[in-house]
């Protein structure tokens, strides 16, 4: 069994065989889906495809990007959703100035009170980090925060350590397979085993051999045999380790 543990399967590129790729991925081995929320809507969205399948969980929470748009009424939305059984994170949640969407102020603002709001849930957090480690570190450590994971890890190795000293778990996406990520490759060949999980990123980045094509969960198995690779063990023992990592961090199959 593996588990995806980062898609978006509430995208409108989803629209016209949404049924179909979920099914695909649990007839193929995808025990679990965690379904990301990075806005209102789409939080919504992933609560609601959370009820609809027993092997798909959501979390609920606000990108970087929308961070000059949040208010009070949208905070407590999200609050309100964060209550729901099937949202098993917070999330995706963060600071990104490569694209620079939201100032930054707001960005840190709305981080600081989405870390706050998994605290009170006792919940963990679903981090997104770009051209922002040392700020992100900062409002962690300040709010001691270390029960999440980075995704789509794209920093460098003086962050990777960082981000593991604090207790957080590291994830990979279908890039670690591009031709071009030796670098990539190299920071999952570092990362402790018991410190990783897979995802998809779903419907972004497709593996190696489908790029320019709509990512989905069932290629999260490409990404599994490239870091069994890359490790140099048994395709069978990331499997087994990163689905025990994702249950664990999640708490998934509660109910």
């Amino acid at each position: 069994m593996f588990i995806d543990t980062h898609c978006h399967l509430d995208f409108p590129d989803f629209d016209s065989d949404r049924n179909e790729v979920i099914q695909r991925a649990k007839q193929q081995g995808i025990g679990y889906i965690i379904n990301v929320g990075s806005s209102l809507r789409a939080s919504q969205a992933s609560v609601d495809l959370a009820g609809q399948y027993d092997f798909i969980y959501a979390s609920a929470g606000i990108h970087p990007h929308d961070a000059d748009k949040v208010n009070k009424e949208t905070l407590n939305t999200i609050a309100g959703l964060c209550k729901s059984p099937r949202v098993v994170a917070v999330g995706e949640i963060g600071l990104d100035y490569y694209r620079g969407l939201s100032s930054v102020d707001n960005q840190k603002q709305l981080f600081i009170n989405l870390l706050r709001l998994a605290e009170s849930e006792s919940l963990p957090v679903i981090i997104h980090c770009r051209q922002a480690q040392q700020d992100v570190l900062k409002i962690l450590k300040d709010n001691n925060v270390s029960r999440g994971v980075v995704h789509c890890f794209s920093g460098d190795e003086a962050f990777l350590k960082q981000c593991l000293d604090l207790g957080f778990y590291i994830s990979f996406t279908c890039n670690l397979t591009y031709k071009k990520a030796d670098n990539l490759r190299r920071l999952a060949r570092i990362t402790p085993l018991e410190r990783l999980l897979l995802e998809t990123d779903a419907p972004f980045l497709a593996p190696e051999g489908f790029r320019g094509k709509r990512n989905e969960p069932v290629y999260v198995k490409y990404l599994a045999k490239k870091i069994a690779e890359i490790k140099e063990i048994k395709l069978e023992e990331i499997e087994k380790i990163t689905t025990v990592n994702a249950q664990a961090l999640f708490r998934l199959n509660r109910d």
